[in-house]
């Protein structure tokens, strides 16, 4: 769908842009206003009230994707056009500066369609990748799916230590409720693992629990493989096999959620830059076009 949306209509709306773009260097490169080129020439002012049209077009995209019922044209269609026009944007906009820059709104608004921009394009090459990655990853199951299958592992697991010794029930008890999927942004968008668990740690004569990092079931499985090396009780060490036998399927199914949060995550974080700095920008340009009412 996403492949679609680039060549909607034959790519029309790419050759619509690259018009736009190659009318507006045409244009200034025949310019002869006279004095260095800016935005207060006859040039300079088509151009911008260009840019400023094209500005609040793309952002009524935001209200005809929400609007249901309209027939001005499909969203796909639409989307497209904002993906090609948008970038044609930064040419239109450039050239109406002049390539003149400074510490003032002007240069800000300029500023700022660059980074809502950049955000555009790189929400669009998420979008080309990521569904597809997202998609292989799960398989055939459904994110509810997998965690079910993980929370069937843990009953599994538990089920096998019944019969043991209550450390390793206590273990596989805070393995099961100290796994974290997701935590902070930062954790989320890198794919990190910030789980814990509780083990063992002989203290006198009585057993203490210190809490440790145990990111991929590592610490876990350490310690499981080290009481399998260590048990000379034929029953106990087929316990400990299947046990280590679980946990090595739960690591691999708590990878794939893990995954699968991490790619939905970047699914998402570019919309926090591209929309809040939409709207800065179109605070931007209202700032940019009063001021040169005023002073100009």
């Amino acid at each position: 769908m996403h492949q679609s949306v680039l060549a909607f209509g034959r790519s029309r709306y790419l050759w619509v842009a690259l018009a736009v773009s190659a009318a507006a260097v045409a244009a200034y490169a025949l310019d002869s206003p006279g004095v260095p080129p800016n935005g207060g020439t006859g040039l300079g002012y088509t151009l911008g009230i260009l840019g400023a049209v094209l500005i609040l077009w793309l952002m009524s995209f935001g209200i005809r994707k929400r609007a249901y019922a309209s027939r001005a044209g499909t969203v796909q269609g639409w989307l497209s056009a904002h993906v090609y026009l948008g970038v044609s944007l930064l040419v239109v906009v450039t050239l109406h500066t002049g390539f003149q820059v400074g510490w003032n709104v002007h240069t800000l608004a300029y500023v700022l369609l660059w980074i809502v921009v950049a955000s555009g394009v790189f929400g669009v090459l998420v979008y080309l990748r990521y569904p597809r990655l997202l998609s292989n990853n799960r398989g055939s199951q459904t994110k509810d799916q997998l965690l079910g299958d993980l929370a069937d592992l843990d009953a599994r697991c538990l089920r096998v230590t019944a019969g043991m010794p209550a450390e390793f029930g206590e273990a596989l008890l805070a393995n099961r409720d100290r796994t974290l999927l997701g935590g902070t942004a930062f954790a989320l968008l890198a794919g990190q693992d910030r789980s814990q668990i509780l083990l063992p740690a002989t203290g006198g004569a009585t057993v203490l629990y210190q809490a440790l990092p145990n990111p991929d079931q590592a610490a876990l499985l350490d310690w499981l493989g080290q009481r399998l090396a260590a048990s000379s009780d034929g029953g106990l060490s087929r316990q400990l096999q299947e046990l280590l036998s679980l946990v090595g399927a739960r690591r691999t199914l708590l990878a794939r959620l893990r995954r699968d949060a991490q790619l939905k995550a970047w699914l998402e974080v570019w919309l926090y830059v591209h929309v809040p700095f939409s709207f800065g920008l179109l605070a931007a340009l209202i700032a940019h076009v009063v001021s040169v009412f005023i002073y100009w």
